[in-house]
């Protein structure tokens, strides 16, 4: 089992839940790209799919993280407003995704791609979530950072009111002390390249027989969500072949693979899979999660809880490299239960 708290691990792993491992230390993307478009909060790391690509110069480092808001809310406006994307000029989304990529010979890690070089800058980071850049200051220590108020706030309720104004720079917390932050797992991959979690020792043992007696009641209770007979058979067939693989989380398949969908309905067009907002070339299918992470993960089956069926990713089919942008967004489409 692997420890993924060492500050001087480079992050060419593939992860779910805790904080992203930045392929890029120092560009992380700002701004609006870190917020959910709906209601504003910053969005909650899901996962980071690594591969190493030792044929290709530009991406011998290649990284894809997906982000998602915890409001249950925005993800069913996200679902409403995907297929109408194609018909405007502004994508609304609550599910983001972002595409890394570094050549061999980079500012960051030794040419053979297993050390952090000695002269590599990390940008600062948000106290409170440890996942985006802190570029605001606490007005009263001049020490913590944060991605945004609403962290600020949070770290604040939870206790930063009583230890401001005698913080040094020495007492700046190791790690994010979110309590919101989904439970850390290293993903496994098998020969058809599926998925499985392995949690991290920062967070003890995980067992399988518990995650399994979740997954089944959440596959019953499912089922009454589904209208129509097609979408019933549909999901009939979906958790047919989730059965035979009950703690896979990300499906990757090889070459021309395609999605596996829960449902007939909601099912996205060739139209509404846009091509690359950068070279406008053509999207691939990447991978999907699957809605087993969400019990890894801990999220509570209650009406209001967050819930999907399935997320599927697709990137740049020539994982381009122009534009001036470190991390480049890529498309997602979300498929409830």
């Amino acid at each position: 089992m692997e420890d993924l708290s060492d500050p001087i691990m480079p992050p060419f792993v593939s992860k779910a839940g805790g904080v992203p491992e930045w392929l890029d230390p120092i560009n992380l993307p700002t701004g609006s790209c870190c917020l959910c478009d709906f209601c504003g909060e910053p969005l909650q790391f899901v996962l980071q799919d690594y591969l190493d690509n030792a044929e290709s110069e530009s991406s011998y480092h290649r990284a894809v993280y997906v982000f998602t808001c915890q409001s249950m809310a925005c993800l069913l406006k996200h679902q409403q407003k995907q297929g109408d994307d194609h018909l405007e000029k502004t994508s609304l989304r609550s599910v983001k995704v972002f595409r890394c990529q570094l050549p061999r010979i980079n500012p960051f890690y030794s040419s053979d791609g297993i050390n952090k070089l000695p002269s590599s800058r990390e940008v600062a980071l948000c106290c409170w979530c440890g996942t985006w850049k802190g570029d605001k200051l606490c007005s009263g220590c001049k020490i913590i950072r944060y991605c945004s108020k609403v962290h600020q706030a949070m770290h604040w309720r939870s206790g930063h009111k009583g230890e401001c104004n005698r913080l040094t720079n020495s007492d700046i917390p190791r790690k994010a002390p979110s309590n919101t932050l989904w439970p850390e797992y290293v993903l496994s991959f098998d020969s058809e390249c599926k998925a499985e979690a392995e949690q991290s020792t920062d967070h003890g043992n995980v067992s399988l027989l518990e995650a399994r007696d979740e997954f089944d009641g959440m596959v019953n209770s499912s089922m009454h969500n589904f209208e129509g007979h097609d979408n019933k058979s549909s999901w009939a067939s979906f958790e047919a072949r989730m059965a035979k693989d009950p703690n896979q989380v990300l499906r990757c398949p090889k070459g021309n693979g395609k999605p596996l969908w829960p449902r007939l309905s909601g099912r996205p067009t060739k139209s509404d899979i846009p091509g690359c907002h950068y070279c406008s070339g053509p999207l691939r299918f990447e991978f999907q999660i699957m809605p087993q992470l969400l019990y890894y993960f801990h999220v509570e089956n209650e009406a209001d809880s967050l819930d999907w069926a399935t997320i599927a990713v697709w990137t740049c089919d020539a994982s381009c490299g122009k534009a001036n942008v470190v991390y480049k967004e890529e498309f997602a489409w979300v498929q409830l239960q």
